[in-house]
């Protein structure tokens, strides 16, 4: 009975890596993207290249930026903010998170947080923050997509792993509106307060 254990417990193994999501990459650099509204120098917004028909939805208010991805539904699309505190940007590569069947279920992308100087108050480079964070996926069926958690891309070992591991087992079934976003694995100093605003 034990050797057949064993075994069931290896052939579980072995299947577990295929079983697994897969990732894809997409360029959201700002020249990708179409302006839909913009107020130079304070607010902008922006629709930008996504995965199949999944769109990606890009904010910034006050040098603060958002992204939010799939088929959000319009309260989500006028009403959604999420960011840090701080002066912060977001890269330019959104890693996709493919379930089997091929739907995409989350998203990991890395803010750079302009930490200011206590001192002055001026955003220092030594004192940069990154956050991995990892969003859930807008399904048309419910038109809700959202932050579903953080890491900190400085005080861990192997963050991609662990936003992956978030991407995969938290994000999916996230409440977004209910649930609240944390950061997950170690944090340290430099991962700044998140700022989040999602409709009732």
């Amino acid at each position: 009975m034990n050797g057949k254990v064993a075994w069931l417990s290896l052939v579980l193994l072995s299947v577990g890596p295929a079983m697994a999501n897969e990732s894809l990459y997409v360029d959201v650099s700002r020249d990708e993207c179409k302006t839909i509204e913009e107020e130079p120098g304070w607010y902008s917004l922006m629709t930008c290249p996504g995965h199949d028909d999944y769109p990606v939805h890009f904010k910034e208010i006050d040098i603060r930026q958002s992204f939010s991805f799939g088929h959000l539904n319009k309260r989500y699309i006028d009403e959604a903010f999420e960011s840090f505190f701080p002066f912060n940007h977001a890269g330019t590569t959104v890693e996709w998170r493919i379930a089997k069947g091929g739907t995409p279920v989350a998203t990991i992308l890395r803010w750079v947080i302009e930490n200011p100087d206590p001192k002055t108050g001026e955003s220092f480079p030594a004192l940069e923050g990154q956050v991995l964070v990892v969003s859930k996926v807008a399904q048309k069926e419910d038109g809700k997509g959202c932050v579903a958690g953080y890491v900190d891309a400085l005080a861990n070992p192997d963050p991609n792993a662990l936003a992956r591991k978030i991407a995969d087992e938290v994000a999916p079934t996230f409440r977004c509106g209910i649930d609240q976003a944390a950061y997950h694995g170690k944090r340290g100093d430099k991962a700044a307060e998140p700022n989040s605003v999602l409709p009732d």
